[in-house]
């Protein structure tokens, strides 16, 4: 069995969660000894799809026509679509549709979470929709003491200054703006946003919050990965992630996975696997206001569960899965 995976406009999108979950992909197809490529001019059994453009749907004609199994990875609906670049909101209902073209030419999709896979369900979708998570490399995130040196020489951090965290691409559905109002409401602590997104495709208002109309204790530093990002994940004082919708949300996983204290909008999507054992949940800017400062404060500190959570969705554990979703897709 060969998988060829297919990540279209790959260097745009590395640094999204499509991009990381791209790269979860190829290292779980290692650790089971899978044969993959990222060459189409490659043989191969399976075409993996991450992406939607008109490039991967010349490559799923091309392989349905080859007589190969196509399986289409459910990174995005309509409902995650929304409230992201500039007239989203207005094609949404259109990019709906554009997507179930792709969903419905699949033999297979697989997305990461149950809720993501109730909502293509609802679309009307045929074929197996499985839910399988992006998984978490949990290697990576352990504490190291030069990395948290790096964030806090890199950011300039006193020792004794509190930081919150996030990481996503500049979008309201991301939560951006009440990110900022949170902001707004402890002057004395650190918020730094970690992400980028080019300004002019993102609406004029939210252009303006990266830009000027946020306060002092707001930083926007852009895309940074590595020992300054890792640093970040276990040296703060609590990752703090406002999203509106998600399929899954990767970055809450690394997050967990750095034995991070989490504060997450109570959103769907997290149903059934995350809940206020092990992170810290509100729907408000007040809510995340009493939820952050009691995490602070050190009243609050669910991490060690936090942990377990991320253990069960460890990149060796998806790579089963993974690959019992392509043995499922040959036999179709």
């Amino acid at each position: 069995m060969k998988i060829l995976l297919y990540l279209e406009a790959e260097e745009f999108l590395s640094h999204s969660g499509i991009g990381r979950a791209m790269k979860h992909q190829q290292r779980a197809l290692d650790l089971m000894g899978v044969d993959w490529t990222k060459d189409p001019s490659e043989d191969y059994d399976i075409l993996h799809l991450n992406t939607y453009g008109f490039g991967s749907w010349k490559m799923l004609k091309k392989a349905k026509k080859a007589g190969k199994k196509v399986v289409f990875h459910g990174h995005s609906t309509k409902e995650d679509f929304r409230n992201s670049f500039v007239g989203s909101n207005l094609v949404a209902p259109f990019f709906k549709q554009y997507l179930m073209r792709f969903y419905r030419a699949a033999d297979l999709v697989i997305t990461p979470t149950e809720y993501s896979a109730s909502l293509l369900r609802a679309y009307g979708i045929k074929c197996p929709i499985l839910p399988i998570s992006n998984g978490i490399d949990l290697a990576k995130y352990e504490r190291s003491l030069e990395k948290e040196q790096a964030f806090q020489e890199y950011f300039n951090l006193k020792s004794n200054q509190k930081v919150v965290i996030t990481a996503g691409l500049y979008f309201k559905r991301k939560g951006i703006d009440d990110f900022v109002k949170v902001a707004e409401r402890m002057p004395e602590v650190t918020f730094i946003w970690f992400g980028y997104q080019n300004l002019w495709t993102i609406p004029g208002w939210v252009r303006r919050i990266v830009k000027k109309n946020h306060p002092k204790n707001v930083l926007f530093p852009g895309y940074i990965k590595g020992e300054v990002f890792e640093g970040a994940m276990t040296a703060a004082d609590c990752f703090f992630f406002p999203s509106r919708e998600e399929t899954e949300g990767i970055v809450v996983l690394e997050a967990l996975a750095s034995h991070q204290k989490a504060l997450i909008r109570d959103i769907p999507v997290y149903k059934g696997w995350l809940d206020t054992s092990s992170v810290s949940m509100a729907s408000d800017i007040d809510g995340f206001v009493q939820e952050l400062e009691e995490i602070l404060e050190g009243k609050v500190d669910k991490t060690a569960a936090g942990f377990d959570v991320a253990q069960e969705r460890t990149i060796e554990k998806v790579a089963h899965e993974l690959v019992a979703a392509y043995q499922q897709a040959l036999e179709l």
